[in-house]
């Protein structure tokens, strides 16, 4: 075998949930708040829904599978009218709208609350997901993804209210006594703890204090580098200023100091260094004619300009001495229990945070963590989870870090690319599209020839066996034109290196984030358990049998096959009754000439010194000798 190249429940300790409705507009959505959890510091115990509303739920479940299982038109045919975001996507003004909201009403200890919009379509198997926020202490920071997230998991978001005084250590507490509750209700899932800054910070300490239970971390520009960043001359300022002295946080941003002004604009989620307009712009440009575009422009800068009272609520001066003096333990603390933290961890980090140092802060803490990955995000501000271009889901997708069990299970974890994520794959590689100009034929039963791909299965299991063009190029248009034409996904099996985790990759070693999107698309690394999965539940896969030996052919190699003298795969396809599908790529090979191969590379010292160190870093698929046994990368 070879491979391709390239619904809620209360936490422990909280009374019901309570339901309050707000009759709020938004470009004609009608909006609902939130569910509440009561204070976390409430005893007794409760099901958030009578036994009328549990039946319902599981009414309302069984529809949800009946509907998916009936079949739906081709979502993917044409990616060029697929909307960019999904209908039912908040916005910044959203969370701007539902802090008022909530502010309005706020009062009592931290607590937990679930979206509503997570509430409807949650599967009663999917993790749980706790959200801690960052300095504005909401919870309402993941707004902008509950429609995606509310598919995967059961979302839990910490409500910290603005006047409340608990120190780090106690939210601490509350946190673990509702992760460890959970567990002990569902010992057999992951519990994911997803922290922006201050709430990294607690993330991991109650990782660290409970290194012996299943957590997965995503952590969002962790605080623990609040020694390090600029805000810590606030707080001697903050204090030092005189009571009756009019000073709070629109107020310390409206100082004519460049510092204050981006940190606003990185807040309300429109930063950039040299232009702070280019979000706005980035967002209007692509959405109308000239008249339009400046009219959106106007509306939302003046709408901007509105919610600076909110910011005035959410951060009066005295909570923002709290926040700051908040985030200075929770550093401390963080910090000091890194040796501990056992967890799974993906670290969320921005190229332009002017609150924290954030690159530095991430690249420390993977050497430090012993499971950890990073994600980099080199044009976005602090607040990451408030920019229209970052999604949450795909990136949890993307890293292979979405599971319902203490495993990862290629076949009943994945979840199928959103319309949206395969548009922006299309769009990724549109030029490879236009530049070669695919033709596809099939195969009917009659034996006739057709142009398209009609004579593909519908159902599974089915193997696609192929020919390794160079470098694996002809897997890009193949995989979409089949989604395209036939709704079908087809699940590639493919090579370790694009799912081995390694902390010091030198270059030429390609980032392991260069390959997420084909995690996301479905491939799963190759191994005989996985191909077992992938034709028990009946799925489309493709194997090159041939590997790297092949997809890295040299001079003189084009079109020769490397496939191994035993056919390991037709043995397991013949197992399940699987059609296989043997196909042919004819013009990669021509259209492009090998001018150094490797016996060429491994002439020059410094590049076969490289080629060596990354072959020995890399899984080996075989063990015969001779050309077929090759697998220098």
């Amino acid at each position: 075998m070879a491979a391709i190249s390239a619904s809620t429940y209360p936490a422990a300790g909280v009374s019901p949930f309570s339901q309050r409705r707000a009759t709020s507009s938004y470009r004609g959505i009608r909006n609902l708040s939130r569910i509440l959890a009561v204070s976390t510091e409430r005893g007794g115990r409760g099901t958030g829904f009578g036994e009328n509303g549990k039946h319902e739920k599981q009414k309302l479940n069984q529809k949800v599978v009946k509907e998916e299982s009936e079949v739906k038109p081709n979502i993917y045919a044409n990616p060029e009218k697929i909307p960019e975001f999904e209908e039912d996507k908040k916005w910044l003004r959203d969370y701007f709208e539902e802090c008022k909201e909530m502010i309005r009403s706020d009062g009592g200890p931290p607590r937990w609350f679930s979206p509503l919009e997570c509430s409807s379509s949650t599967s009663p198997d999917c993790p749980l997901l706790l959200f801690l926020p960052g300095i504005d202490g909401t919870g309402l920071g993941l707004i902008m993804h509950h429609h995606k997230l509310g598919k995967m998991f059961n979302v839990w978001c910490l409500h910290i209210p603005v006047q409340d005084r608990t120190p780090f250590n106690e939210l601490v507490k509350i946190v673990e006594r509702t992760v460890r509750s959970e567990n002990y209700r569902s010992p057999n899932r992951p519990i994911y703890l997803v922290g922006e800054s201050i709430g990294a910070c607690l993330a991991i300490s109650v990782a660290a204090r409970n290194p012996d239970m299943d957590l997965v971390l995503v952590l969002s520009n962790p605080a623990t580098s609040f020694s390090q960043s600029q805000l810590q001359p606030l707080i001697p300022l903050l204090e030092m200023m005189p009571d009756q002295f009019p000073i709070n946080l629109p107020y310390i941003f409206s100082l004519a100091t460049s510092y204050f002004a981006n940190m606003l604009l990185n807040f309300l989620g429109c930063i950039s260094n040299s232009n702070p307009l280019r979000v706005l712009m980035d967002n209007v440009v692509k959405r109308g004619p000239l008249p339009q575009i400046i009219g959106e422009l106007s509306q939302d800068l003046a709408t901007m300009s509105s919610y600076l009272p909110v910011l005035a609520d959410t951060v009066p001066r005295q909570t923002l001495l709290w926040k700051l003096n908040l985030l200075k333990s929770g550093s401390a603390c963080g910090n000091s229990c890194l040796h501990a933290v056992k967890a799974q961890l993906l670290i969320l980090c921005s190229g332009r945070d002017q609150l924290l140092p954030s690159q530095e802060e991430s690249q420390r803490l993977q050497k430090a963590l012993p499971d950890c990955e990073i994600r980099m995000f080199e044009e976005s501000g602090h607040f990451l989870f408030l920019e229209d271009n970052v999604d949450l889901v795909t990136i949890i997708k993307g890293a292979s870090f979405y599971r319902r069990g203490k495993h990862f299970d290629c076949a009943s974890d994945f979840m199928p690319p959103t319309p949206s994520e395969f548009k922006k794959l299309h769009d990724s590689i549109s030029w490879v599209l236009t530049a070669t100009s695919p033709v596809m034929l099939s195969t009917l039963e009659d034996g006739k020839v057709v142009r398209g791909l009609a004579g593909i299965p519908s159902e599974g299991p089915v193997l696609f066996v192929g020919y390794h063009m160079l470098m694996g190029f002809e897997v890009i248009p193949l995989v979409a034109q089949i989604m395209m034409e036939r709704n079908i996904l087809v699940r590639g099996i493919a090579h370790p290196a694009m799912f081995v985790r390694v902390k010091d990759r030198r270059p030429p070693e390609p980032e392991l984030s260069d390959f997420d999107v084909i995690r996301v698309m479905g491939a799963v690394p190759v191994s005989a358990a996985n191909f077992y999965k992938l034709m028990s539940s009946k799925s489309h896969a493709l194997l090159y049998p041939g590997g790297v030996r092949e997809a890295l052919h040299r001079k003189g190699e084009e079109y020769k096959l490397f496939w191994p003298d035993k056919s390991e795969f037709v043995r397991m396809a013949a197992r399940f009754g699987a059609k296989i599908i043997p196909f042919g790529v004819v013009g990669e090979d021509d259209f492009a000439e090998i001018i150094l191969d490797y016996n060429d590379l491994m002439k020059i010292p410094w590049r076969r010194e490289e080629i060596e160190r990354v072959t020995s870093r890399t899984a080996k698929l075989r063990d015969e000798g001779g050309a077929k046994g090759e697998e220098e990368m």
